[in-house]
């Protein structure tokens, strides 16, 4: 299945059903009065978060989705169906864009939670509802209204507790592999993960926590260097970075120099960055000259968490793992027990995703506007 993280689709709500022009007819009652019914509302677009989904490759096909209008209404004062909600599933972790004004309408944060993104017409008025002591035979109608008519931006932003961070070959592909399930593709050259993967790590039969390895950045990634900052959002969720440091690195740059450059890419891309919790996590410390590069990180970086690990041998992985576990329990346990840290935490996320709205309406490709579909649209499931 393509990793999609990306995509444009217009929506367009339900019309409301006319109103009716009626009057009763009878054989003992030739005059009868009005009895036009009402029409139906139009039916709403939402969308809702699917925990299985993990990409927007449906909406390649699907450009726009539709709801079903209301019917209208009809006489003996018969009111018309109103149309059905149309709902499209979306992977959890995606954000809804207004295209037009670049303004966030929505996120879907959680599975099954559901985000409106265009209301359905009202329904219009049959004579009957015009029916007074003064006006006894009333010809006035009122029609359905238009539904909601949006183009919409959808970015997937990854969900995880912990992300990985650092050089391409880094390591980070290998310890994901390592802790999880996670099987990404593993190869002794650059950018060999082209797509973010997600891994659930389980330390204990009731204690675990999702980890997220994105593609390696290289200086320049903020402006768009190498993968850009496509995929530098998808470490826009996580509440914990581990900064993969290749301790021994084959072009023989300097390890040190490597992190802070990786770093000042990170926080050109959105200074909230620098209020996230970052530990130094040396890998490959079974080569040679590893551990004088772990002695020179703790001089670089002497006030954050540090550990050596060799996703290879296993060295020093459960300690790490063991870990970020402890701090994301403690982290869940203060968001849900402490108010003003849970509004701290709440802002932040705010601030984070400005930025990622910015750069994503910045660097938004032109998609030619979809066609008009004839016939009401559900999402698909990805294959």
């Amino acid at each position: 299945m393509k990793f999609v993280d990306e995509a444009v689709v217009e929506v367009e709500a339900g019309k409301g059903g006319d109103g009716c022009l009626s009057f009763h007819r009878g054989p003992n009652l030739p005059k009868g009065g009005p009895d036009g019914g009402n029409g139906g509302n139009g039916g709403d677009v939402r969308l809702v978060g699917d925990a299985a989904l993990n990409t927007l490759v449906d909406f390649r096909f699907m450009p726009r989705c539709r709801a079903e209008s209301g019917r209208a209404g009809s006489g003996r004062d018969k009111t018309g169906a109103s149309g059905s909600t149309l709902d499209v599933r979306v992977p959890v972790g995606t954000t809804i864009i207004d295209e037009e004004t670049g303004t966030t309408i929505g996120d879907v944060a959680a599975p099954d939670e559901a985000v409106t993104v265009a209301k359905g017409g009202s329904r219009g008025f049959g004579n009957a509802h015009f029916k007074s002591s003064t006006n006894r035979a009333p010809r006035q109608t009122t029609p359905g209204s238009a539904g909601e008519i949006r183009r919409l931006r959808l970015t997937l932003n990854v969900i995880a507790d912990v992300g990985l961070l650092g050089m391409p070959n880094a390591g980070k592909s290998t310890l994901i592999a390592r802790v999880s399930a996670s099987r990404p593709k593993i190869a002794d050259y650059p950018f060999t993960t082209l797509v973010p993967n997600l891994g659930v790590v389980r330390v204990d039969a009731d204690a675990s926590f999702v980890m997220a390895d994105v593609p390696g950045l290289i200086p320049g990634a903020s402006t768009g260097a190498g993968l850009g900052y496509r995929f530098l959002k998808h470490l826009s969720r996580t509440r914990l970075l581990l900064h993969l440091v290749d301790a021994s690195p084959v072009d023989g740059t300097d390890p040190v120099s490597n992190c802070r450059q990786i770093e000042d890419e990170l926080y050109a891309y959105s200074s909230a960055f620098r209020e996230r919790d970052i530990w130094m996590v040396a890998t490959k410390m079974d080569l040679t000259g590893s551990d004088r590069t772990f002695a020179r990180l703790a001089e670089a970086f002497p006030d954050r968490p540090r550990y050596a690990i060799s996703a290879v041998s296993g060295r020093g992985v459960d300690e790490l793992t063991g870990a970020a576990m402890a701090w994301v329990s403690r982290y869940r346990d203060r968001l849900a027990t402490d108010v003003e840290f849970a509004q701290r935490e709440r802002d932040l996320n705010d601030r984070v995703a400005d930025d990622v709205r910015r750069h994503a309406m910045a660097g938004k490709p032109a998609v030619a506007r979809p066609r008009l579909a004839t016939a009401s649209v559900e999402a698909a499931d990805g294959d």
